[in-house]
């Protein structure tokens, strides 16, 4: 479907498209950091609805093209699935306002670096984007295994059972429709694994009602933030590894649209995301990074405008003002949470998987090592006791899989491939 870049009603419907393509990613990260933190309804309720409001903001900011900020290309941001992980590492250790803290600084640290990254962005081809993609997928699937049985010592065969057919239907969808409704399957299996989890008596509609009808997103709703030095700098490691997987949408889209990517124009891309994660810190959400499964979408409905776009981050910014859409993610048990959460994290590592698929493994026997090194170092050291005598804050680091894989596959590289550069 071509579109008509002065055709309103039909770039609303693209855009909210993007948007039901896009929710079930937003309202998952908020729902596992507030469930490692036991955060109460009320709180996990505003952090969904500001983190869908902040998705629209992120979003309006890379729209712009300017001499300051804005990748200027029809992109949507949506919250880095890396974060999971390193933010519930700091919350648990230093408390919320540490992590938001570590979340001001590091998006400031990406407004900084924004220049010197669009210049050295060939630092990071393909075996280490590869591999740190590989690693975010795999070191998630524990946390989506833990709620396919409700985070139960002894899960119950229901909640097995739960799981199961959502991943069913999420298959289904996958197998036998096309195009749009193939691209929202993990929404669609959310939704229908929850309407048959009402048949068990396991949702519950508490969360809604008591939800206000509006609200504002209110800065530092968590308390004041604290700057807490190695959270700072788990934070800003993240903050490049989401750079580095951002580069590769835009590169993506400026294929589909035609559209020339200058350094300078993946400075002010750079720019736009930094200013998004320092908005997150301060309105206490996450940070922000460019979705790559919007990118399919973009390919699919042929648009070479950035309306549609505007739209979705619109809807957006509404649905982040009215809490009780937030609330509903929160009806979802825990079982069908745990299936959609497999599927997509599988479907993260086999993206990085693809990736790794581009690179000579044959002719440069490095690369291998580098992938078979920082992958497995990523998927081994996550939440390991190995390191219990070591220091809090070194410890979150060499804990941390996402961030080791990522150190490991940059340094790695530069060391086995330093001919090649």
């Amino acid at each position: 479907m071509k579109l008509n870049e002065k055709n309103h009603p039909q770039s609303a419907v693209l855009g909210l498209q993007h948007l039901l393509a896009m929710y079930s990613g937003s309202i998952l990260v908020p729902i596992m950091i507030a469930g490692a933190l036991n955060y109460s309804p009320a709180q996990l309720t505003y952090l969904i609805s500001t983190d869908i409001f902040m998705c629209g903001v992120a979003t309006f900011l890379q729209l712009q093209l300017n001499k300051y900020f804005g990748i200027g290309l029809p992109v949507v941001l949506g919250v880095a699935f890396q974060s999971v992980a390193p933010l519930s590492l700091i919350g648990a250790a230093h408390g919320s306002g540490a992590m938001f803290g570590a979340l001001i600084v590091s998006g400031i640290f990406v407004l900084l670096i924004a220049g010197v990254f669009s210049k050295i962005v060939r630092f990071f081809p393909p075996i280490v984007t590869g591999s740190v993609i590989t690693t975010i997928g795999l070191t998630l699937i524990p946390v989506a295994i833990g709620n396919m049985g409700d985070n139960a010592d002894k899960p119950t065969g229901q909640s097995v059972l739960l799981a199961a057919l959502t991943i069913l239907i999420i298959l289904l969808v996958n197998i036998f429709a096309k195009g749009f409704l193939k691209s929202i399957s993990i929404l669609i299996g959310l939704i229908a694994g929850t309407i048959i989890a009402t048949f068990f008596g396991l949702v519950n509609f508490d969360a809604v009602a008591s939800a206000p009808l509006v609200h504002v997103p209110t800065p530092f709703y968590f308390g004041m933030p604290k700057f807490e030095l190695s959270s700072i700098a788990m934070m800003c490691i993240i903050a490049v590894v989401s750079l580095v997987e951002s580069t590769g949408v835009y590169l993506a889209l400026s294929d589909i649209t035609g559209e020339t990517l200058d350094a300078q124009r993946l400075r002010n891309g750079y720019r736009a995301e930094g200013l998004a994660v320092l908005l997150g810190g301060i309105f206490n959400t996450f940070p922000y990074t460019g979705f790559s499964q919007n990118v399919g979408l973009v390919k699919l409905s042929g648009i070479k405008t950035r309306l549609p776009i505007y739209y979705a981050a619109g809807f957006l910014v509404i649905l982040g003002l009215l809490p009780k859409f937030g609330a509903l993610a929160q009806i979802i048990p825990s079982p069908v949470l745990g299936g959609a959460m497999l599927v997509m994290f599988g479907m993260v590592s086999v993206q990085g998987m693809q990736i790794l698929a581009r690179v000579d493994f044959t002719h440069n026997e490095h690369n291998l090592l580098i992938a078979a090194v920082s992958i497995a170092a990523g998927v081994g050291l996550n939440n390991t006791q190995l390191f219990q005598s070591l220091p809090t804050g070194l410890q979150m680091f060499v804990t941390n899989g996402i961030v080791m894989a990522s150190l490991l596959a940059v340094v790695l590289n530069l060391i086995l491939n330093r001919e090649k550069k």
